[in-house]
């Protein structure tokens, strides 16, 4: 069915995927305005939302505001769940299949979808639906950085493990701190002029040209901690 969504449909629903020169594969943002956890912490110095990229910079373009917004409204659509998918599928260059062509810019043949490089889940109900989606694309590996582990929680009590192709990494809540240890999941954590634990993985793009390389542990589900540079 995904197959069949025309792109202009697609995108009058779901808004755009992004293609981070960063990263490889694709990325979809909503406001960081409208993060639950974010917004508040966002008040809190010292925490890792305290100073959010996502709240500055280019994200702050008219344009990237109202494709934000437009990604926002569209998760309530009943169709959404049908036209991310068939837009992953389409931008990582699958043939009906499911199955990712040679024409994908990565040297194991693997696609790439990051969710939220702004935003985060807003509740149960968009989790699943996030869920659908990476089990409807078994060929793309999903990283879902998030901190709203109340939400986490619930999916996990009520329907059990995440798909093998998602990697839901749980954030920490202060810079140099600890991410979240009772769930079971990998997390992340912000350090700044303090050494990372040693279970931690430093993010490498931060000496390679701000970019992620050959590196993939953010969608690792075995790679316990990233750690990432205060920027």
């Amino acid at each position: 069915m995904a197959n069949k969504v025309t792109v202009k449909a697609a995108t009058a629903i779901m808004g755009s995927l992004g293609f981070p020169s960063k990263m490889p594969g694709t990325s979809y943002g909503i406001p960081a305005t409208a993060c639950n956890v974010g917004r508040k912490l966002h008040a809190v110095p010292d925490t890792v939302c305290s100073d959010c990229y996502a709240l500055k910079a280019n994200y702050k373009y008219p344009s990237v505001i109202v494709a934000q917004e437009r990604r926002l409204e569209g998760i309530m659509h009943p169709r959404w769940v049908e036209v991310m998918v068939a837009m992953i599928i389409r931008s990582h260059g699958m043939d009906k299949r499911g199955i990712v062509s040679p024409k994908i810019i990565d040297a194991n043949g693997v696609g790439w979808h990051r969710w939220h490089d702004a935003g985060d889940i807003q509740n149960l109900a968009h989790l699943v639906k996030i869920v659908e989606v990476c089990r409807a694309t078994p060929a793309i590996r999903h990283w879902l950085p998030t901190r709203e582990v109340q939400v986490v929680k619930e999916y996990m009590r009520l329907h059990g493990a995440f798909p093998s192709n998602l990697c839901v990494r749980v954030s920490a809540t202060k810079i140099n701190g600890a991410p979240p240890q009772n769930l079971g999941l990998p997390g992340s954590s912000v350090y700044d002029g303090a050494p990372i634990r040693a279970k931690a993985v430093g993010c490498p793009a931060y000496t390679q040209d701000g970019k992620c390389g050959a590196c993939r542990n953010c969608w690792d589900n075995d790679v316990e901690e990233v750690a990432y540079p205060r920027h």
